[in-house]
């Protein structure tokens, strides 16, 4: 295996943002919804779907946060968060947790995880991590969480994001 090569520069893209998003929405996701708890014990949750494994062994996930998100103090300084991977008959859930209302944690049910992180009652899997690492990169956060728990609940459909849409079932 030959050493890595020397980074180099990219390119301006040739392409607008707009153009950007568009084909980035032909990747289909799951969603998740990331949970904390600040010391002070206020809930944040926000629906994410870039989420990704990174490492069996140790067992790491990402995920990714703008810099801009009201958030963004809550989950880059606390030890835990929760990622819960929304099962297919969440879809309020989903996006409860995607605006910006004041009251999206009345009537959630949840369980405390691993420091005060909620796991939401019905996700499809839920993986409680230790808040390991982060990276700046352009205007977002990238969150490396080591694993410290997981769970699933075997069967359940996942709910799923493509083209800017929310799908309970494979779309076709």
């Amino acid at each position: 295996m030959s050493p890595l090569s020397p980074l180099r520069k990219a390119s301006s893209p040739s392409f607008s943002p707009r153009e950007f998003r568009a084909s980035l929405a032909m990747f289909a996701t799951g969603v998740t919804i990331v949970t904390a708890r600040t010391p002070a014990g206020v809930l944040v949750g926000l629906t994410a779907n870039s989420f990704n494994s990174v490492s069996l062994n140790p067992p790491l996930v990402l995920w990714s946060l703008s810099q801009a998100a009201s958030s963004m103090a809550a989950l880059s300084t606390g030890s835990h968060y929760a990622i819960n991977i929304l099962a297919a008959d969440q879809k309020e859930l989903a996006e409860r947790f995607a605006s910006r209302r004041e009251d999206r944690w009345t009537d959630v049910a949840f369980t405390e995880g691993i420091g005060g992180a909620p796991l939401l009652d019905g996700a499809a899997a839920t993986f409680e991590c230790f808040n390991r690492s982060r990276y700046e990169e352009g205007d977002h956060v990238i969150f490396v969480g080591e694993v410290e728990r997981c769970s699933h609940r075997a069967g359940a459909a996942p709910l799923l994001f493509h083209g800017g849409r929310f799908y309970t079932e494979h779309p076709l």
